[in-house]
């Protein structure tokens, strides 16, 4: 079972927020691969299906954002899946709005859902799809505003053209090497 997991903060109020582009993703694999997210279980949102041939769980953790490893942990053992068939969606920061990048492993980068999906899952072998949202000044409410904010305008249509992207390298994560995948993905915007 391969396991896509997008990181947010449940809610309507965070709903299209900067720090919700993982739940974007998911959101958009579900509708288009017609994979209906209707369990709640493991303090998680999540849909099994089949995208192709492989079994697929598209994952929502519902234990807001700094403590997703708390659901994504126990989802993993539960469907008896380990890191190998992990992909975590998540946003970044330090990259433009728009970009995607796909990552094997790495450290959490000072992202605290990354962190707590690190801690919860004993590695940081995984791997990963970062979607830019761009940075706002450095000062600790500046930034705590900014990714609770939504997108506008460009920024909008960059991050829907990043969705779509982000959705596709995950599709094609099931069937190719990541390595691969990565030379593809983050040569282009």
């Amino acid at each position: 079972m391969k396991v896509i997991v997008g990181l947010g903060n449940p809610g309507s109020e965070y709903a299209h927020t900067r720090h919700n582009i993982g739940f974007e993703v998911i959101d958009y694999l579900s509708e288009q691969e017609s994979i209906r997210l209707t369990k709640n279980k493991f303090n998680a949102l999540f849909g099994k299906g089949k995208i192709g041939e492989t079994d697929v769980l598209l994952v929502k953790p519902l234990t807001y954002m700094n403590a997703s490893g708390e659901a994504v942990g126990p989802l993993l053992r539960f469907f008896k899946s380990d890191t190998d068939d992990l992909l975590v969606i998540q946003d970044d920061m330090d990259m433009p709005i728009g970009k995607i990048r796909l990552r094997q492993k790495g450290s959490a980068g000072g992202h605290n859902g990354i962190k707590s999906v690190i801690q919860h899952v004993g590695t940081q072998a995984f791997a990963r799809i970062k979607v830019g949202i761009g940075h706002p000044q450095h000062t600790r409410e500046a930034v705590v505003r900014y990714v609770l904010q939504g997108f506008q305008g460009d920024d909008r249509i960059a991050i829907d053209a990043a969705i779509e992207r982000s959705a596709s390298a995950a599709k094609a994560w099931l069937t190719q090497p990541f390595s691969q995948l990565m030379n593809m993905y983050n040569s282009n915007k």
